[in-house]
């Protein structure tokens, strides 16, 4: 009765902000705010963004390090990136997403696109996150903040900014742990894993995934980080901006992936020049360096695959570079505001395979043959009013070369355009419109990736893939509430996908062979969130989110013509009572409904609806403290959101590949101090 009674509540209702703060930036895209202040569990973004934004769901990885996806589009279909630089992760399985490189602590704010609309960055074919870490202040000031939580969950922050007209300078540390989470069930992240081995024929044998005895109780995972930035002030309206951020994880545990993560080490660099005013036209010129590398060993060291009769340890060792250089220049020409950049960047990406800490071959000892991506580009961006009408108009024009020590090199061009309007039908309504296109290649891993039988993976001659797409919607805010409605129907052109058909047969085993190709499909669908101001104390925050998506045909040796990574209807409720100045009370329903479209020919599976209930108190003790507490998934409700699609490797055992269930009851309190 309450799942039914909740599921029907999601026509009205989807993921909306009770944990942070959104404010609408523009039409296309989304801000949010007081990420640091308002991210309670755990300082992992891809939690933040699934509990905050419509259009974002989570791919559950581990118990941090998680992935997101925009529309039912993650992996380079959208882009990252930090402070203006553009940010990857090493490895293929996706274990070191590219929003696990920077900390909610870190963040003061998170613009989200949705769709083509982003002319500045490389790629950006679906939408993308835009973080904009804490910048320094000449006023001295500093922040402490504790967290505790179930499963011994520690959290330790710290930040202090400060300086004078000359230079300005923070500094933002960072330290987190947790044991291994439990489910709905009781379960912790080895036993998922002993319950599904139960049913399959992996025990004993050289793919076992169960953690050893001497592992079971490990730690889930360990994370530190710490960014620093200082502001140097060179001229009048001229500034010298350094920022660097270092992270470091150590024993990552990736239940339902054959391997956990060694360590994750990333460093994310950037030197920019902006001065500001030139003169009446020339209104602003900034020249960035930034620089990112990731390095990534993952292995089977805890598993029993690596001790049992003929195993041995597999390791696969990532590392990964970006370095880049952008240009951009704005202008303000009788009310027209123009914007004209260039941007060039260079990718590394290599990686290889050691069996019992050596590098003898395994069968091919490669997993990526130092593979490099050069993209030099141009791009334009047109803002005018004209009465009721704002209209943005934008281009870009991308030369991208992909080369490697193994195989065909490859070269791409694309031109990418949009135009978004919106109407103000008064003070308090508009309507908004928006067409766009745009590309991104394949990466290194769709291309030349090798498995460790020497298998090739990847598919040497893919295209690029295209997106054309159309948004459409209605945004209020009067008194009483504010709501957006938005839909979209996006028509991807060689959309790179996935199959689980091509395959190969190495010393009696079935593996992937060139599994990589090009189709066309669509996907479309609508997104709504609102609040509604119920007296000057209670707020009811809602929304709405659905899509779908559709293969244009089945692919080779299959009949399923449904996309993966498309989750069901979707959403929240969220009550939220300010009982005193700046102290909340917040009682949240989420839901989803059953996953039951699904591509069961690459890997996914029904999965069940679900529903939890949240509770939380946000005290302000005064101006100095705040103090929270609160209770996640209060009813102990065992439940999966991510589904398994074959283009991660997961594990199987022959049948349903092991699905990871999500944490069960979570209690949590979290100190802040200001000074």
């Amino acid at each position: 009765m309450k799942r039914t009674l909740i599921l029907s509540l999601l026509t009205y209702a989807s993921l909306h902000a009770n944990e942070i703060n959104l404010a609408t930036l523009n039409v296309e895209s989304t801000l949010i705010t007081q990420v640091a202040q308002n991210a309670q569990t755990s300082a992992d973004v891809a939690v933040a963004l699934n509990n905050s934004v419509p259009s974002i769901d989570m791919s559950r990885r581990s118990g941090i390090a998680n992935d997101i996806l925009i529309r039912g589009q993650k992996r380079d279909n959208i882009t990252v990136e930090v402070d203006g630089t553009k940010v990857y992760g090493a490895c293929p399985n996706r274990m070191d997403p590219p929003v696990s490189h920077i900390l909610a602590n870190q963040i003061d704010s998170i613009e989200v696109i949705e769709g083509p609309y982003d002319i500045e960055t490389f790629g950006t074919l679906s939408g993308g996150i835009k973080i904009t870490t804490k910048k320094p202040s000449k006023e001295l000031k500093g922040s402490i903040n504790l967290g505790f939580g179930s499963f011994n969950y520690k959290k330790f922050g710290a930040s202090a900014s400060g300086g004078n007209d000359f230079i300005r300078m923070s500094i933002t540390a960072s330290m987190e742990s947790s044991d291994q989470y439990r489910d709905g069930d009781g379960n912790t992240i080895a036993e998922q894993i002993d319950n599904y081995v139960a049913g399959t024929t992996l025990a004993g044998t050289t793919k076992d995934p169960r953690l050893q005895d001497e592992y079971r109780d490990m730690q889930a995972y360990d994370k530190k980080s710490v960014a620093a930035k200082a502001f140097i002030t060179t001229a009048k309206n001229q500034e010298l901006r350094l920022s660097v951020t270092a992270n470091r994880s150590t024993n990552v545990l990736y239940g339902n992936s054959k391997m956990d993560a060694l360590y994750d080490d990333s460093n994310i660099y950037s030197v920019a020049y902006n001065i500001d005013s030139i003169n009446d036209i020339y209104k602003n010129i900034n020249l960035q360096y930034y620089h990112s590398d990731v390095d990534h060993p993952m292995g089977t060291n805890y598993r029993l695959s690596s001790i049992n009769p003929g195993g041995a340890v597999i390791n696969n060792w990532l590392t990964t570079a970006m370095d880049g250089v952008k240009l951009k220049n704005s202008f303000n020409i009788n009310d027209y505001k123009l914007l004209v950049g260039l941007d060039a960047s260079q990718r590394v990406w290599d990686g290889f395979y050691m069996k019992d800490g050596s590098t003898a071959l395994i069968a091919n000892r490669k997993s990526i043959d130092n593979s490099l991506t050069k993209n030099m580009a141009i791009f334009a961006k047109l803002e005018k009013t004209y009465g009721a009408f704002d209209i943005s108009m934008g281009a870009r024009y991308d030369d991208t070369s992909i080369t490697n020590d193994s195989y065909r090199d490859n070269d791409y061009s694309s031109l990418g355009l949009n135009v978004f309007t919106s109407y103000h039908l008064n003070k308090e309504n508009k309507l908004f419109f928006g067409a766009g296109q745009a590309s991104r290649v394949p990466d290194a891993r769709e291309l030349y990736f090798y498995g460790s039988m020497g298998n090739l993976v990847g598919t040497t001659d893919l295209k690029k893939t295209t997106n054309t797409e159309i948004d459409l919607g209605y945004e209020t805010d009067n008194e009483y509430f504010k709501l957006k409605v938005k839909g979209f129907y996006s028509m991807l052109k060689d959309y790179i996908y996935y199959s689980k058909a091509n395959t190969t047969v190495i010393m009696g085993n079935t593996v992937a062979q060139n599994a990589f190709e090009n189709i066309d499909a669509t996907i479309y669908g609508a997104e709504l969130s609102a609040s509604v101001y119920l007296n000057d104390d209670i707020t009811l925050d809602m929304g709405a989110s659905y899509k779908v998506g559709q293969k244009e045909s089945a692919l080779a040796g299959q009949s399923d013509t449904d996309l993966a990574d498309i989750a069901p209807l979707r959403g929240n409720l969220a009550l939220n009572y300010e009982y005193a100045n700046n102290s909340i009370a917040t009682a949240e329903v989420q839901a989803s409904d059953t996953w039951n479209v699904y591509d069961a020919d690459n890997g996914e599976q029904e999965l069940a609806a679900w529903s939890v209930l949240n509770l939380k108190v946000k005290h302000a003790v005064n101006k100095k403290f705040d103090f929270t507490l609160g209770v996640n998934n209060l009813f102990d409700e065992t439940y999966a959101q991510s589904n398994t699609y074959a283009d991660l490797v997961l594990v199987s055992g022959g049948g349903d590949v092991m699905l990871m269930n999500e944490v069960g009851r979570y209690i949590y309190t979290n100190l802040d101090f200001k000074f």
